[in-house]
């Protein structure tokens, strides 16, 4: 799978392209017909301290999967899309094994 990832209104660290990297190559575990991914990360100008928001889109087989989290800090709106993702993933699985 490919993985885009673009930072919006502020440069990424290794850090955490790494860990972003890390959460979206083990969506693969739950389905090999993964494609590409692309993944937004974006600091939202809101006074409120949520403002760290992650936008993941996901094209499989067939399929786009998308999911987007705020939240306080980058590596916990990943870890929330990734997870809404995995829910998608598993569900979408489920779905095209049905139609064999």
């Amino acid at each position: 799978m490919t993985i885009n990832l673009q930072s919006v209104h502020f440069d990424a660290d290794k850090k955490l392209i790494d860990f972003a990297y890390e959460k979206t190559t083990k969506l693969t575990l739950f389905y090999d017909g993964l494609i590409s991914c692309e993944i937004i990360l974006r600091l939202d100008k809101d006074t409120h301290n949520e403002n760290k928001v992650a936008e993941i889109k996901i094209n499989a087989k067939g399929q786009e999967l998308f999911s987007k989290k705020q939240s306080l800090s980058f590596e916990e709106s990943i870890d929330l899309a990734c997870e809404a993702l995995k829910t998608q993933i598993k569900k979408y699985k489920e779905k095209s094994l049905e139609q064999q």
